[in-house]
């Protein structure tokens, strides 16, 4: 797996000239203490992470953690106080101006929460405004214009106006102008911040769809937890400009590092982040040609009250044990299988498998192929959506009050 971005020992004060405010940092006072006694504001103490080539990495935290700052170093639009940002062989916190342009227009773009559109340009030369920077004619960045609005079905509306669009048309106008410059990595701040639920749950949808095919390194800042669980191949959570825990989804609702985790992801929807291969089991199975002997063999041996019968390895029917019993013992399990089984793929959430389930049986979990990789059952899917857990108390130890009196559901706030 390829690294893309390497961020070392990442840091960013402001207000810090005389460098009172970092000798503080290295002795271990505390950001909120540091700004009482100095003024300096620490908007990112000593972050170091890695994003690999086509992953989406999530960035989230409270109202004032320090994500939107730590986003705005990546492409140098604030130099950081201190560390190396490397994006292959270029460290942006040190490059000179002149190699900085050349890292913004060659490998990294950032798409706003604010749409930031001209409301004078049609819509086409809104997604061609970064290409026409870089010199390009107008017939070639148009036709790369329309490729970009094409991908997010809005290459009808190329003539448009911004002020003739919606919101969500907006937003994907946005996206399309990051996408027209095919940058290598994508800084996402807030993106979908800005717009009503229903779209913005599209947006996030088309997002990943998009994301399948274009295979973008992206950095996708967001306050919204469960939005960060949808779209992050590893999220990363910030408090006090640091980063508390890294992980997958799964990795952070199953082992949250602190009681400040553990307060974020009491109130999370597990049945969208957990995803049947996290709880599958291996299945008792027979080939087409069996007959009911070979299939109470293979039962016994599993301990299992039914098999799934595969041809070519693709499940095409099951058999319980009880009617296994009630048959001559050299019954061709075709005959007696109930045919087209209960099936689900074993990327599918778990709030995906709940119809399935209603069958009684442990479902059938298939590959890309179709072919069966094992079973899940009801008791193993209402075993990984239950919290044993307490809610844990509100640990938050900085931030303005207002943050501190918010309950842990509802710790969401823009930044």
């Amino acid at each position: 797996m390829t690294v893309k971005l390497i961020a070392k020992n990442v840091s960013k004060l402001f207000n810090d000239e005389s460098g009172e405010g970092a000798k503080r940092l290295a002795a271990g006072e505390s950001k909120e203490d540091i700004f009482k006694a100095t003024g300096v504001t620490v908007g990112i103490n000593d972050v170091s992470f890695e994003v690999n080539e086509g992953e989406i990495f999530v960035i989230m935290g409270l109202s004032g953690s320090g994500k939107s700052t730590l986003v705005r170093t990546l492409n140098g639009l604030i130099p950081p106080s201190g560390g190396q940002i490397m994006i292959d062989d270029v460290d942006v916190a040190s490059c000179d101006k002149d190699t900085l342009k050349n890292v913004r227009r060659q490998k990294i773009t950032m798409v706003f929460q604010h749409f930031a559109l001209f409301p004078h340009k049609t819509i086409i030369d809104n997604v061609a405004f970064g290409l026409k920077l870089k010199g390009m004619g107008k017939e070639e960045r148009h036709k790369l214009a329309m490729e970009s609005l094409a991908k997010v079905g809005l290459d009808t509306y190329a003539n448009s106006y911004p002020s003739q669009l919606s919101g969500g048309m907006q937003q994907r106008v946005g996206l399309a102008r990051g996408l027209a410059n095919d940058p290598e990595i994508l800084l996402m701040d807030e993106p979908f911040g800005a717009l009503d639920p229903l779209i913005r749950r599209e947006m996030q949808d088309e997002l990943m769809v998009l994301q399948k095919e274009l295979k973008k390194t992206i950095i996708f800042i967001t306050h919204d937890l469960n939005e960060a669980m949808i779209l992050g191949d590893r999220i990363a959570i910030m408090k006090d400009g640091a980063f508390v825990q890294v992980g997958t989804a799964q990795e952070i609702v199953s082992e949250p590092a602190d009681d400040y985790v553990r307060a974020f992801v009491s109130d999370i929807d597990r049945s969208r982040v957990f995803k049947v291969s996290d709880i599958s089991e291996d299945a008792a199975w027979v080939k087409v040609d069996a007959t009911t002997r070979d299939a109470l063999q293979v039962m016994d041996r599993a301990k299992s009250d039914l098999a799934y019968v595969v041809e070519r390895g693709v499940p095409v029917g099951l058999l319980m044990r009880s009617v296994a019993l009630e048959r001559d013992r050299s019954t061709p399990v075709r005959d007696v299988m109930l045919a087209e089984p209960p099936t689900v793929a074993e990327e599918a959430y778990l709030n995906e498998v709940y119809g399935a389930a209603q069958s009684g049986v442990p479902v059938a979990v298939t590959d890309d192929d179709g072919k069966l990789v094992g079973v899940v059952s009801q008791e193993a899917i209402f075993e990984q959506l239950a919290s044993d857990e307490e809610p844990a108390e509100d640990t938050n130890e900085s931030g303005a009050d207002d943050e501190k009196k918010q309950p842990a559901a509802d710790k969401q706030a823009s930044e």
